[in-house]
């Protein structure tokens, strides 16, 4: 198998290239990690008595990380995805020994430099490719960095921050197929990948992608463009529509459950806002390159599409769309909840319903 990136040197530029984190003494470190632990626990209750799901499997505790340590685990799940997809890309032929040594050092340093930048920006992450059913990662220095930008207390953001991700935790281990269904669906975007385009077109793709972000404001391209062939749309549009589920889910239980336990929810919820629509152009652009305006609109999409659920049907309706995968909403849906009540409850199922 070929060795397309080097993954040492992927980590070592990360943690070379990552930015340094809040200045904070050892106490007041070690009073953080403590603190979030904690929090997790409390939010794990709030979500699962909101929502009605409670874990079905045992998952590991949260692990707070630091920004070296957050790059280095998404490393090691990258290498699970993508090795298989530029293997198959090259329809797994080696190439010459010069021509590996450098473009595995090349795309190291590029995949390195991508994941220092996201390093200092993720505040938490539910690891799906951390091992059966997937590890919960905070990311003390982010947490802390921005309560501080924010000037938010600091107890409300980090169980705000919990309530957030504990809810992506509770979407894995409470639907048991919900992992393996994910997987699977990544392998069929690789299984779908084809071999015959050469690799320098794409790289030319790849260029006209970043030159039209970079001049066009409004563009919505991402380096996903330049890796789809028409079976892989076909997945993508189906790991689009779960994974704006989930984050919708994920935003619905923040807003849900905040006003009850924290205090300050409104106004964290208003400077957070206003620092996710934040940046200067050239900072939008890397945005859009590497997929994050997406999940940022996914965000807003998703939470509409499950509140207009919940309207209709209540919780315990809702929850059926975790049933089986046929029962997830397909991506026209959820601009839609009615096609979805209708499909999955049946036409008399859009009364509205107590949750």
């Amino acid at each position: 198998m070929a060795q397309f990136v080097d993954w040492d040197l992927a980590a070592a530029t990360a943690g070379a290239l990552g930015k340094s984190g809040p200045r904070v003494s050892y106490a007041e470190a070690t009073d953080v990690v403590s603190e979030l632990r904690r929090l997790t626990e409390e939010a794990a209750g709030h979500v699962a008595d909101y929502t009605g799901l409670r874990a079905q499997v045992t998952h590991p505790p949260v692990r707070v990380v630091d920004r070296r340590d957050w790059a280095a685990a998404n490393i090691a799940g990258l290498r699970e995805v993508i090795s298989p997809l530029v293997n198959r890309l090259s329809g797994d032929k080696r190439p010459g020994p010069l021509t590996e040594a450098i473009g595995s050092r090349l795309t190291g340093v590029q995949a390195g430099t991508v994941l220092a930048y996201l390093s200092g920006r993720v505040l938490g992450q539910y690891e799906v490719f951390a091992g059966d059913p997937g590890q919960l990662l905070l990311v003390a220095p982010n947490i802390v960095e921005v309560e501080r930008k924010l000037g938010a207390d600091s107890r409300d953001f980090r169980l705000w921050v919990c309530l957030h991700e504990v809810t992506h935790r509770t979407q894995f281990t409470a639907v048991p197929w919900m992992r393996a269904y994910f997987l699977s669906e990544v392998q069929a975007f690789v299984d779908a990948a084809q071999a015959g385009e050469h690799l320098v077109e794409r790289l030319r793709r790849g260029i006209a992608t970043l030159s039209d972000a970079v001049k066009d404001p409004d563009s919505r391209a991402s380096v996903l463009d330049i890796v789809q062939t028409p079976a892989q749309r076909a997945v993508l549009d189906r790991l689009t529509a779960l994974m704006t589920l989930l984050e919708g889910h994920a935003e619905f239980v923040m807003d849900g459950v905040g006003p009850q336990v924290i205090p300050s929810v409104e106004s964290i919820r208003a400077a957070f806002n206003r620092r996710r629509e934040s940046g200067n152009p050239l900072e939008k652009a890397i945005r859009r390159l590497l997929g994050i305006e997406v999940k940022m609109r996914q965000y807003a999409e998703g939470r509409k599409f499950v509140h207009g659920v919940v309207d209709r049907v209540g919780m315990a309706g809702f929850n059926k769309i975790f049933d089986s995968p046929l029962t997830l909403p397909r991506l026209d849906e959820l601009g839609d909840p009615d096609a979805w009540v209708a499909r999955v409850h049946g036409p008399t199922g859009a009364t509205p319903a107590a949750s």
